[in-house]
């Protein structure tokens, strides 16, 4: 848990810890990254990501500074407790909708008496080299919660989920928010970027970390930070490469258009 502990001081500090979205398999990808950013948002939400795969992602930020943050595919213990046992410094869990189920993410990373974690951890407990009840004390001080508001239920319950006692951050869903504001496929809409706003606001003035995610665009970049916004998730893996590999190609093409010219 030692990159929790670095990702939280960062945000404390006023840092703006940076990080990629991982869908690939290939633990390697997450290597890379780790080199560099504050974090890696794994993914199995979205991606055929299963647990071995997972693990295989956390372990390759051992020996970086970079948090391994899991997003679960639905905000439920059952699916919690396994990532958390594998080593993850954190979960991100989606779609929440109230406080009453942000306070049901928040247990289920959380030992009794403070939440309904059941115990058997391995890889954190360095396969038994660290005392159990000061593995269970230390991860509920420091393991990540992070709930993912993309409802329009959710902004509307913002004000009681910021009170939620162990929540470390939030970070806006917009595509989805869109869609359940009628404006599906468009973020941008005034309505939407209106309740983002509300959003950070009022996660913030709570003492409450509100991230976004975003790629390319320094402008905007900027935009969010001047409205408050304190981590950045910067693309997804795919979108790198694919970037990469098109702005590589183009400036190719051109240079042999030119030659033949």
């Amino acid at each position: 848990m030692e990159n929790a502990v670095k990702f939280r001081e960062k945000l404390s500090n006023g840092q703006v810890p940076l990080g990629c979205g991982v869908s690939f398999k290939d633990p390697t990808v997450t290597e890379l990254f780790s080199h560099v950013l504050d974090f890696v948002w794994i993914d199995m939400e979205h991606n055929a990501l299963s647990l071995e795969s997972v693990q295989d992602h956390i372990m390759a930020t051992r020996g970086s500074d970079s948090a391994a943050i899991v997003r679960v595919p639905w905000n439920d213990p059952v699916l919690i407790k396994p990532v958390l046992d594998i080593g993850a410094d954190g979960i991100i869990a989606p779609l929440v909708r109230s406080a009453e189920d942000v306070e049901l993410a928040v247990s289920a990373c959380r030992y009794p008496p403070l939440g309904i974690r059941g115990f058997g951890p391995r890889r954190p407990i360095r396969y038994g080299r660290i005392n159990d009840a000061e593995y269970c004390q230390r991860a509920n001080d420091e393991i990540i919660c992070i709930a993912q508001i993309e409802h329009i239920d959710a902004v509307e319950a913002m004000d009681e989920i910021v009170k939620v006692d162990g929540l470390t951050a939030v970070v806006i869903g917009g595509n989805d928010l869109a869609g359940s504001m009628g404006h599906m496929g468009n973020p941008q809409h005034p309505e939407v970027q209106s309740a983002i706003e509300r959003i950070v606001t009022t996660a913030k003035d709570a003492g409450i970390y509100p991230g976004i995610g975003m790629v390319g665009d320094a402008e905007a970049f900027q935009k969010w930070l001047d409205k408050g916004i304190q981590w950045v998730q910067i693309g997804v893996d795919w979108w790198h490469l694919a970037n990469s590999i098109d702005t590589s190609v183009d400036q190719l093409r051109q240079g042999i258009s030119r030659g033949s010219d």
